[in-house]
């Protein structure tokens, strides 16, 4: 049997308001030390050498994923300028293309039809080639993408490490191809354009990773030279740039997770001094939207929380006196959670939360005056309808000011990815594409609905489950893979994924716990998860779990746990309080080690995070609220389930110590879990679509097996 690698003991003392924490395992910090490389590759080997039994069913895995794919396809083109941009797939290649065909008068808004074997459009126009750009690296992610807007030039920013750094560069694309000296490292990403072209906005961030500044850049001069146009200096904040989407004022919004402030110029003067649109007011949290009415004047729509709006409103401001008169054109409403709005030149489109889900309603403007001012939401006549229980529908894109259709995507847990047209004028929802998934797939063999948890406070937690019809019968136990985050207000909509099939289809329910911290049942969902309430995010996982198991759902001993990140701690989290659960336990990227990162201001985000997690090092409450429940401080003598955490070296937001470090504290009370790190990947792992379809099989398969479902699907 393979022995697991010996992790050697280093104390280090941390000390915060009296308290003494010996931490045996804080010099696996040092990413550039040979020792600690060795130890991660050992961890690499020893997990490698513990899975080789699943390496037929890997495998089989990522052959499904593959054969359920459509390798050579493209998107539905969207409407810019003179152009239909579009991006397609190729068999064989990791990455995508981006490609652009001429539109026809400014009166075509029907998008060209997609060729069914997902080739190309006739005169297609190349812009970028992910596959050419990621030669040579072992790791590559395109961030920012932007055209001029006479469309001659492209803006393109790349990761080529995993650290969500990127490169900016400028390609001309009227056929020359011709590279542009201008060339702009370091940045966080969220680049583009000014209106006419010749400037364009980017950010940088701050020793802790914080994108703190904004820049601006002349197009041909020495980025040495460049402008800063904003700089935030509060810890708290983070800041990002853009252009509303009629083009007519350049935003710059910094944000918190509990404020936010907005400033906004006119985007006729990109060199001009940015305006406030409300003063930053703890607590008060809002997004601005330009709007055009009918006669001509200019307006901002605004969603905030402010003045006991919990579940956010939606006002109308002059843009000239943002700060003046407010007129109240959705109020607040306890039962919904209004989450955000996108004007048109004819239209607005508000996206909202009820019942767990999200929705979307269209107005068209009226002949004169604002859109439906004084009109509740819950009343208007303009919801979009769909026929399934559990749907996840937004908004898709919808770069065009002038448009007369709403882009809409859609899915559910059996309904592939969908992509709408509402055409506000006369109602109609017309299909575009459906995404095509090959192998005789038919979404009336599965099933998906909802169930309930009662929390220990009395709290009903919702849980989507989806299952064939021909393999679960309900009130039987099968195996089960129980997801979870409930962090950030994050809502786990209903998911399509052509991966999880292979689940279904050997027999294993896919459920998802909808926990508090997450965002799906209104505002107060987020705030009862969060800081001194946390443990609820936990407690509800649980009861759901528990929940499972007493309706017969599943078993303890076919019961595997999946988290990422802060659903990382979260698995984390139940692994210390309620281990006897689970039959396995994935923690992807898992923030186990909280209590440590949270305490130090000097790693990427923290200060930022102290409005979601509380602050430790000023506050001793939080400090032993939070001891009390990390994961890495709470390992403790008892019977671990099978555990398998998955990290990436160059992560900068999850760093890859925590789980090294929970895995051999583990190790230390008779546990033995699994240790998968990649090498050359970031937070969101590795990148090419068959390198992720690799990766996902070779949880995916440890997670089967963990559940002692059928080693093969149909």
């Amino acid at each position: 049997m393979p022995t697991p690698p010996a992790t050697a003991k280093k104390p280090t003392e941390r000390i915060h308001h009296g308290d003494v924490f010996v931490d045996d395992y804080e010099w696996l910090r040092e990413k550039d030390d040979p020792e600690v490389l060795a130890h991660l590759h050992e961890e690499n080997a020893y997990t490698q050498a513990k899975t080789e039994h699943l390496a037929v069913l890997r495998e089989q895995i990522f052959e499904e994923i593959k054969a359920r794919t459509k390798e050579t396809d493209l998107s539905v083109p969207s409407r810019e300028g003179e152009w239909w941009y579009y991006t397609r797939t190729v068999e064989g290649l990791q990455y995508g293309i981006h490609c652009r065909v001429p539109a026809g008068g400014p009166d075509e808004w029907e998008p060209p039809a997609l060729p069914e074997d997902g080739s190309a459009l006739p005169g297609e126009q190349v812009l970028l080639d992910d596959n050419a750009e990621a030669e040579g690296h072992e790791f590559y992610s395109l961030g920012s993408f932007d055209i001029s807007d006479d469309g001659t030039m492209l803006l393109y920013a790349v990761d080529t490490a995993g650290d969500e750094r990127y490169t900016i560069r400028l390609r001309a694309v009227d056929g020359s191809g011709r590279e542009f000296a201008d060339e702009i490292p370091g940045t966080a990403g969220g680049a583009f354009f000014a209106p006419g072209g010749r400037y364009l906005f980017y950010s940088t961030v701050d020793d802790s990773w914080r994108p703190d500044t904004v820049w601006r850049h002349e197009v041909g001069a020495d980025p040495a030279g460049d402008t800063v146009v904003f700089h935030e200096p509060d810890e708290h904040f983070w800041l990002g740039a853009g252009l509303t989407r009629s083009r007519r004022y350049l935003l710059i919004e910094a944000g918190s997770s509990i404020t936010s402030e907005t400033r906004i110029l006119d985007a006729a003067d990109p060199t001009g001094q940015f305006r406030v649109v409300w003063p930053r007011e703890e607590g008060v949290e809002y997004d601005v939207e330009h709007l055009v009415t009918a006669d001509g004047h200019d307006r901002l729509l605004i969603v905030h929380n402010g003045g006991g709006a919990v579940n956010f409103e939606l006002v109308s401001v002059d843009a000239d006196d943002p700060q003046g008169a407010r007129r109240v054109v959705i109020p607040h409403s306890p039962m919904i959670r209004l989450e955000g709005v996108d004007a048109f030149a004819g239209f607005v489109a508000v996206q909202y939360r009820r019942e767990g889900l999200p929705r979307v309603a269209v107005a068209a403007l009226p002949a004169a005056g604002a859109v439906v001012e004084g009109r509740r939401l819950d009343d208007t006549p303009h919801e979009l309808r769909f026929d399934e229980e559990l749907v996840a529908v937004g908004l898709a894109g919808n770069p065009a000011w002038e448009q007369p259709s709403l882009r809409l995507s859609y899915m559910s847990f059996v309904t592939p990815p969908t992509v709408y047209d509402y055409l506000v004028a006369t109602g109609e929802l017309r299909l575009r594409k459906r995404r095509e998934v090959l192998g005789g797939y038919d979404p009336a063999d599965y099933e998906q609905r909802r169930a309930w948890a009662t929390a220990d406070d009395g709290a009903r937690i919702p849980i989507s489950l989806v299952y064939r019809r021909d393999l679960v019968t309900p009130g039987t136990p099968a195996p089960m893979l129980l997801y979870g985050y409930g962090s950030y207000e994050h809502s786990l909509d209903p998911l399509f994924s052509a991966g999880h099939l292979s689940f279904l289809d050997r027999g294993m329910v896919f459920a998802v716990a909808h926990v508090r911290g997450g965002g799906e049942m209104g505002r107060l969902w987020y705030e009862h998860g969060k800081k001194l309430d946390k443990r609820n995010t936990f407690t509800d996982f649980i009861a759901c779990a528990r929940q499972l198991i007493d309706d017969d759902w599943t078993a303890p001993d076919r019961l595997v746990a999946q988290g990422g990140s802060a659903g990382g701690l979260l698995m984390g989290a139940v692994a210390n309080m309620a281990p006897g659960l689970f039959s396995g336990i994935v923690a992807q990227v898992p923030f186990v080690d909280a209590l440590t990162s949270i305490l130090d201001p000097e790693l990427p985000l923290t200060v930022i995070e102290w409005d979601e997690w509380g602050d430790p090092l000023h506050d001793p409450e939080v400090y032993a609220y939070m001891k009390s429940y990390t994961p890495y401080e709470n390992v403790h003598e008892t019977t671990y389930p099978p555990i398998l955490a998955v990290t990436s070296l160059n992560d900068t937001r999850v760093l890859y110590v925590e789980p090294a470090k929970w895995v051999a504290k583990l190790r230390e009370v008779g546990a033995d879990p699994l240790l998968k790190i990649e090498m050359n990947a970031g937070h969101g792992g590795v990148s090419g679509r068959y390198s992720a379809w690799r990766e996902a099989a070779f949880s995916m398969a440890w997670a089967v097996d963990a559940a002692g479902a059928r080693p093969s699907g149909e």
